[in-house]
C-alpha cells in the first residue's frame, strides 16, 4: 500500500519549525477561507483544512456566504482578503453554486496568496517551471510517490483525467527535471476509445477522471504503481476512480481512504506557509 499519511506527517514535520520562526519574528500566517451554500462535503473540507490550520498555528479567517449570493458578493469576499495583510493564503471552496462563476473570481484573487495553485498566474508558473505555489493534489502525488521510494525518473506515466485540477498540472509537474518526478508522461482521457491500451503500457498509472471504478485490474499491467487521484461522492459515499480488484493486480497501490487526502490538504497549508515566508521577506 502507499498510505498518504506518513507523508503528511512528514511535510507538517518539515512545517511546524518554520511557523515558529515566523511567529517568533512576529508573522503568523494566516489561511483565509470562502465557502458559499451549505454542501455538506465542502462544509466538511473546509473545516478540516481550518482545524488543522489552527492546530499548526495559524489563523484561520473565514467567510460563510449563502448559496443564493451574487458573482458581487463573492468578489467581495476574495477582494476582503487580497487587502488583508493578516491573510497569507486563501482559498474558495470549490464547487460553488451554479449562478456563480468560479474561474471569474478565481481571476479576483492575489495570485501570491492562491493556496490551491489554480490562478492562471500560477499554472503559468507551473508550466515554464518557475517557482510559486503548485496545485495540492498533483504536487502531493509528487510527494506520496517519492516519500514511498516510487522511481518516477525516466519511467512511463499514463494520467487518466485531464482536469485543472489535477490531470493537466499532474503532467506538467512529473516531465520537470527533478528527481523525484523527468517521467515520460502520457494524458488520455474518457474520449480516447482505447485509453486502457495507454494506462496497461504504463508502468504508473493515476487515475484522475473522476468516474467511480473507471479504472478495473484489466486495465494495468501486473505490477503497475495505481494512483488513486480521483473521486465523486454521493452524499458522505466517497466513489473513487480505482475499483478495489486492481489491488490485486498492482505492484502499489494508494489506499480507498487516506490515500491522496491527507497529502493534497499537507501540501496547501505548504502552499500558505510558502506564502507567508515570502510575505515576511517583503516587509523586513
Amino acid at each position: 500500500m502507499l498510505p498518504g499519511g506518513p507523508v503528511a506527517d512528514a511535510v507538517l514535520a518539515d512545517l511546524r519549525p518554520r511557523i515558529e520562526k515566523l511567529t517568533e519574528g512576529g508573522h503568523q500566517p494566516g489561511l483565509g477561507t470562502v465557502l458559499v451554500g451549505d454542501d455538506s462535503a465542502s462544509a466538511g473540507y473546509i473545516r478540516m483544512k481550518q482545524e488543522q490550520a489552527t492546530a499548526l498555528g495559524f489563523t484561520s479567517p473565514h467567510v460563510h456566504l449563502p448559496a443564493d449570493c451574487t458573482q458581487a458578493d463573492l468578489v467581495a469576499a476574495i477582494h476582503s482578503m487580497n487587502d488583508d495583510p493578516t491573510v497569507d493564503g486563501m482559498l474558495v471552496q470549490h464547487p460553488v453554486p451554479r449562478q456563480l462563476d468560479y474561474e471569474a473570481a478565481l481571476l479576483e484573487m492575489d495570485p501570491d496568496k492562491d493556496v490551491d495553485g489554480l490562478h492562471p498566474v500560477n499554472m503559468g508558473r507551473l508550466a515554464l517551471g518557475m517557482p510559486g505555489p503548485v496545485p495540492c493534489t498533483p504536487a502531493g502525488i509528487e510527494a506520496l510517490l517519492a516519500f514511498h521510494d516510487v522511481p518516477i525518473s525516466g519511467r512511463e506515466v499514463c494520467i487518466l483525467g485531464r482536469g485543472t485540477t489535477l490531470g493537466r498540472p499532474l503532467a506538467l509537474l512529473l516531465t520537470q527535471k527533478r528527481p523525484t518526478a523527468n517521467a515520460a508522461v502520457t494524458v488520455v482521457h474518457t474520449g480516447v476509445p482505447n485509453w486502457a491500451d495507454y494506462t496497461r503500457r504504463a508502468e504508473i498509472v493515476v487515475a484522475a477522471a473522476g468516474v467511480p471504478g473507471i479504472l478495473q485490474p484489466e486495465h494495468i499491467t501486473a505490477g503497475a504503481v495505481v494512483v488513486g487521484g480521483g473521486v465523486r461522492y454521493e452524499g458522505r459515499k466517497l466513489l473513487p476512480d480505482v475499483d478495489e480488484a486492481c489491488n490485486e493486480v498492482a505492484g502499489a497501490i494508494t489506499p480507498r481512504i487516506g490515500g491522496v487526502g491527507p497529502t493534497t490538504v499537507a501540501m496547501l497549508l505548504r502552499n500558505c506557509v510558502e506564502a507567508a515566508e515570502r510575505s515576511s521577506a517583503r516587509s523586513t
